[in-house]
């Protein structure tokens, strides 16, 4: 480690962790992986700095938004070198429908090319991430289960595992037999599409996540992990709030889990402070990397 980046690190608060972290970590079954949406502002700033500081703090494994038919305006090699001489690999990335937003990259602008893309670069899963407000209409959300199905095909054929990520209005009733989340999980293929839980926005909801583990066995091989604070149910660092983290990832056979992703959408501190109180969180628990 040059003195240079020894310096910036500990003027962040990073130096003890790094120190007795570090080496703890090359000894966890599970690597330390994030959601990149989380320093979205360092990434615009300049990405290859922004992944050096989180590969610094022992991270290893990414999921990644934005491809757009670039990698954050980097072409795919030129992704791929920076990833190489940070030491990250991309699990997985987040993509919108194109429902409304006609981008490239999303699932019905040039997705198999967007796939191609994913594949080349190692990503094992493709995730349908958010809809607008605008997309959230009754039309759209009958026409979504087939819009995944086809999507999740294209993915398999290049040996691509495809999954839906919710927020909390998926958890808003449908209709007489159930929420949106229940009409997605029932009417799509649970081979074809597989389910990326968040875990902060089902518990905003009000709503368990084993009693989903329970009725729908191994469909969650991923989840977003991030904590909510008391009161406000703001997002919190992870051990500064009220999800029981023990109590569900006690669960994580029966839901599948495979992969799993630190995430924080915002913070009332420096983003990379957050992100260290949460690391160091995790690392005195082990059951997050089990």
């Amino acid at each position: 480690m040059q003195r240079k980046d020894f310096i910036k690190i500990s003027s962040l608060g990073f130096l003890g962790l790094y120190s007795c972290g570090i080496s703890n970590f090359k000894n966890n079954r599970k690597p330390l992986a994030i959601q990149l949406y989380t320093i979205r502002d360092a990434v615009s700033e300049n990405l290859e700095k922004a992944l050096e500081k989180l590969a610094i703090l022992g991270f290893k494994e990414l999921e990644i938004y934005g491809y757009n038919g670039t990698f954050f305006g980097k072409s795919r090699n030129q992704f791929q070198s920076i990833l190489k001489n940070v030491g990250l690999k991309v699990i997985s990335s987040h993509h919108t429908t194109g429902i409304l937003h006609h981008e490239k990259g999303t699932l019905t602008n040039n997705w198999e090319q967007t796939v191609e893309d994913l594949h080349l670069i190692g990503s094992e899963y493709m995730v349908c991430s958010y809809l607008f407000p605008e997309e959230r209409t009754l039309e759209n959300y009958k026409k979504l289960p087939e819009l995944l199905n086809k999507s999740g095909e294209i993915t398999k054929k290049a040996g691509i595992q495809f999954a839906y990520h919710n927020h909390d209005f998926e958890f808003e009733k449908f209709d007489e037999t159930g929420t949106v989340y229940d009409f997605i999980l029932e009417n799509s293929s649970s081979d074809l599409v597989k389910m990326e839980l968040d875990l902060y926005w089902i518990s905003k909801a009000g709503i368990d996540p084993l009693l989903y583990f329970e009725k729908y066995p191994k469909r969650f091989p991923l989840w977003h992990v991030k904590d909510m604070k008391a009161g406000t149910k703001d997002f919190a660092e992870i051990g500064n709030g009220i999800i029981d983290f023990k109590r569900i990832f006690g669960a994580r056979e029966k839901a599948g889990l495979q992969h799993w992703f630190l995430e924080q959408d915002s913070s009332d501190k420096n983003m990379f402070e957050s992100i260290t109180i949460s690391r160091n969180y995790m690392l005195k628990n082990d059951f997050f990397l089990k």
